[in-house]
């Protein structure tokens, strides 16, 4: 499971600057450890025994029936598309089942110190030309990984194949700089520091809205904790005074402000191209449920399973810059499988992030924050994260599993998830 985690942060790197010559079947560099890990589990009679865990495999074999027998009819889509449901999602129960509280913790520490060098890696592509080495796109591509910003400015992807991965890999770290700053003894506190710095900075220089509205989300859920826990106000006081003068600092050098200038200039675009962030939100959320309705030619099974991928799009049309389906995770999903299998599919997701939801809040009583601040980046991840693009992926099934992992105690096997029955 380590391995499936640094496979994660290190992917995007392979495919860009260390094997580029392998980018395509880099892709999927993480599924014979998933393959393996289930496999282990099966002989070793460990599967996680839940209903979700169950009925997402089900629905698995089910598409891959149906998109050969009336869909598609590419086995290679098909099995690429499969792999989702049946070789990663299983992940999330496993990774819960294996790992506890304490392992959440240490991928904490780890995660804060994989932080220092990323800032310094998007500090170096954020003011790169796109043709600079440090921001060659995958398979070697001169014409750069950055995604399109403000200003002039690129959306620096780190190590990762997009900068999606950047997001959601700074939303984990400021999930951590959360935690840890209401249980400093658990962490060096001059790494606190120095990720804490590092966290804000990324906010900018990532020119993502994305990573913005979870920071701030993440902050809610904090704030929200002390309603159960009031134990954690002094805490929470130093927290945010700390922060506060973090941000102080950090407004005083050049960079910084730069980088937000950046960042607003790139809020008035998207105002002046999608409306407001309310409206954005909503639209592509309601796109993301109605798009594959309005197809008159959706069959009742759907297109076929992995067909609204990027990579299927590559299979099937020869190009990867379309989507072929929908671009929203819930529309690919109702397109691919069909309305029956695909709101199942939507259905299983959904209920476990809801559950993960209100064991956590449950967590509180007895004083375990780690759940509850993780839950408010894994809740979006596992119910409608992107899972068309390996990395999104990877990180929907990393956040699940520590969110469900995190409510067990090592000392205790009383205090179980029960997402896991």
């Amino acid at each position: 499971m380590w391995i499936y985690f640094i496979l994660l942060i290190v992917e995007g790197a392979l495919r860009k600057w260390v094997l580029p010559g392998l980018a395509t079947p880099l892709l999927v560099v993480r599924d014979p450890v998933a393959i393996w890990l289930l496999i282990f589990a099966w002989r070793n009679n460990y599967l996680p025994v839940s209903i979700y865990f169950y009925l997402m495999v089900f629905v698995g074999f089910c598409a891959l029936f149906t998109t050969l027998l009336l869909g598609h009819r590419n086995l290679s889509v098909a099995a690429y598309g499969c792999r989702i449901l049946l070789l990663h999602f299983p992940l999330i129960f496993l990774i819960g089942k294996v790992f506890d509280k304490e392992d959440v913790i240490q991928i904490g520490r780890i995660v804060l110190w994989i932080a220092l060098p990323m800032f310094l890696l998007i500090v170096l592509q954020f003011y790169s030309p796109q043709s600079a080495y440090v921001n060659k796109g995958i398979g070697a591509d001169s014409l750069g990984g950055g995604f399109s910003g403000a200003l002039g400015y690129y959306r620096p992807p780190g190590t990762f194949s997009f900068t999606t991965g950047n997001t959601q890999f700074w939303s984990l770290v400021g999930v951590f700089v959360m935690y840890f700053w209401l249980n400093m003894e658990q962490v060096n506190r001059f790494l606190l520091i120095a990720a804490t710095i590092a966290f804000i900075a990324a906010i900018p220089l990532s020119i993502s809205r994305g990573l913005l509205i979870q920071t701030v989300l993440s902050g809610f859920f904090m704030l929200a904790s002390i309603a159960r826990t009031p134990r954690l106000l002094g805490r929470m006081f130093i927290a945010v005074l700390g922060l506060i003068i973090i941000v102080a600092l950090l407004s005083n050098l050049e960079f910084f402000k730069n980088a937000i200038d950046v960042l607003t200039s790139r809020f008035d675009d998207a105002k002046g191209s999608e409306g407001t962030l309310d409206n954005t939100i909503s639209n592509r959320i309601g796109a993301s449920i109605f798009e594959p309705f309005l197809n008159p030619d959706l069959p009742f099974f759907g297109f076929g399973v992995g067909m609204g991928t990027n990579a299927g799009a590559k299979l099937l049309i020869g190009r990867s810059d379309t989507f072929l389906i929908s671009e929203g995770e819930w529309g690919r999903l109702i397109g691919e499988m069909g309305t029956v299998l695909g709101l199942t599919a939507i259905g299983v997701r959904m209920s476990v992030s809801l559950k993960m939801l209100y064991q956590a809040y449950k967590r509180l009583k007895f004083n375990n924050l780690l759940p509850w601040i993780i839950v408010s980046v894994s809740f979006q991840a596992v119910a409608q994260g992107q899972w068309a693009q390996p990395t999104a992926l990877g990180f929907g099934v990393i956040m699940g599993g520590l969110t469900i992992a995190a409510m067990r105690e090592r000392v205790s096997t009383e205090n179980e998830s029960e997402i896991t029955a």
